[in-house]
């Protein structure tokens, strides 16, 4: 790119960096994928110097083309760094190409300007943008569990504590718990995002510009709400790539139990479910496998999410104020972190609208194994008997059902007597599928019309948040 090896700041220094070093502690090998924020920027910051009449219009007007055509000129793959083996940082780069560009002016932009409010911008650039993609898959793939939810209709399944199963929900109620923990991830990132939307510009290596900079002029040009209100915050501060991180991570311990739970009822043991070929693979061994590997790589990235949160952690836990070159090794874990839930939310949505499940085979398991004790024990609290006691007494009554082979719909009156004189003819009634679901007949509740209204105002709450992007 140049014959110049100028660094930025050589000029206190007589001996040249050690060759060695020289290339360990380039961030250019990684930062290269912030030349859009940086291009933003400098922009920004060019409007601002030339409010304060450091640059003419002519110039202003010459420098804004120029840093376009540094963005315009420079394919953006891991391949640009290879050619331009002297740029330190994505600064530099820009620096330098911008100056081959535009001549000498370029030297200009630096005016009023450091490094480490550049970076700390850049990176709040990145993260504010990270935040809208990722808000957007996770509206897709609502959408794609709110569809998944509707056309299961009112089929039922067993739900679990403890792995064993506990009492028929319906598989619709199922999804919306997904879809309850993907709204908080949801506003856990607008929250994030509302937080770091101000502006560090003009706040200088530590102590503020040392020019009279309007700093408002770069933070309306960057879409921020204000500028930072304390310069050696700005220049340290890596809060807003911590929250999103740790929200991130979040989001991937929601998004592997999902997976885990299909993987689990996908199996042969389950059989509540075919995972979509389109989305499995096979084994080169053995010919009758369809291994999930979707659901199987979705949980370990689950990890990754949570190795750059702690890494972040870790960190700048221990940083005095304020700008400390540590904080360059948090650049590769919001940029993992960012590439990977973008890389799940890809693939979730048209996963999840292929999904097929076996109704008839969670029917089934939803009819057996005692899952309407909680009714029954219900229909004796209903005529009186304290709930401790009609606890007591259907436990009795699952025994009996346990030791004879029967679930209590098929044990007799006779034999229900002998455990309790309260129970009647309309027993049978209270503990049928239908009627177990309905009796959970409250807000939140797996009956059936609350899991209608459930689904519709969780389609309203998706297209609102969809009307106001």
């Amino acid at each position: 790119m140049s014959d110049s090896p100028t660094k930025m700041w050589s000029g206190r220094f007589r001996e040249p960096l050690n060759k060695t070093f020289e290339e360990w502690q380039r961030s250019f090998p990684f930062d290269w994928r912030l030349l859009p924020q940086e291009v933003a920027a400098s922009k920004a910051h060019a409007r601002a110097i030339a409010a304060a009449g450091i640059l003419t219009d002519a110039e202003l007007a010459t420098m804004l083309d120029g840093l376009d055509k540094v963005l315009a000129q420079t394919t953006l793959t891991p391949a640009v760094v290879a050619e331009a083996p002297e740029a330190e940082d994505i600064h530099h780069f820009t620096e330098l190409l911008l100056t081959r560009i535009i001549g000498d002016l370029a030297l200009k932009l630096h005016t009023g300007r450091s490094r480490n409010e550049q970076i700390a911008t850049d990176m709040r650039l990145f993260v504010r943008e990270a935040i809208d993609a990722t808000l957007y898959g996770l509206r897709e793939w609502r959408s794609s569990l709110i569809d998944l939810a509707e056309s299961a209709g009112e089929a039922v399944m067993p739900s679990y504590t403890h792995l064993q199963r506990a009492e028929p929900v319906l598989v619709a109620h199922w999804l919306l718990t997904y879809l309850s923990q993907l709204e908080r991830d949801s506003t856990r990132l607008v929250d994030a995002r509302k937080r770091m939307n101000l502006c560090p510009l003009g706040s200088g290596a530590i102590a503020g510009a040392t020019l009279a900079l309007d700093r408002t002029i770069a933070a309306r040009a960057l879409g921020f709400d204000a500028p930072t209100p304390n310069s050696m915050d700005a220049t340290s501060d890596r809060d807003f790539a911590l929250e999103f991180t740790q929200a991130i991570a979040t989001l991937g311990i929601h998004i592997s139990r999902f997976a885990e739970e299909l993987t689990l009822y996908s199996t042969a043991e389950f059989g509540f479910l075919d995972l979509p070929e389109a989305f499995s693979t096979g084994s080169s061994a053995m010919p009758q496998k369809k291994n999930p590997d979707l659901t199987e790589l979705i949980r370990g990235k689950s990890g990754r999410l949570l190795g750059a949160a702690t890494t972040l952690a870790t960190l700048i836990k221990g940083l005095p104020l304020a700008y400390n070159k540590d904080l360059q090794e948090g650049q590769e874990p919001v940029f993992d972190a960012a590439d990977t839930i973008a890389g799940m939310l890809s693939v979730l949505p048209p996963f999840t609208a292929s999904l097929k499940f076996r109704f008839d085979r969670m029917k089934l398991a939803a009819e057996t194994g005692y899952l309407n004790a909680m009714a029954a024990a219900t229909y004796l609290s209903n005529k009186g008997v304290p709930f401790r006691k009609a606890h007591e007494y259907i436990g009795n009554a699952v025994r009996l059902g346990l030791e004879t082979n029967r679930e209590l719909q098929h044990l007799t009156l006779d034999e229900l007597h002998n455990i309790c004189p309260e129970f009647g003819e309309d027993f049978y009634a209270s503990i049928t599928l239908e009627a177990t679901l309905d009796c959970h007949d409250v807000i939140g509740g797996t009956a059936r019309h609350r899991v209608r209204q459930a689904l519709a105002d969780a389609r309203k709450r998706l297209e609102a948040e969809a009307g106001k992007v």
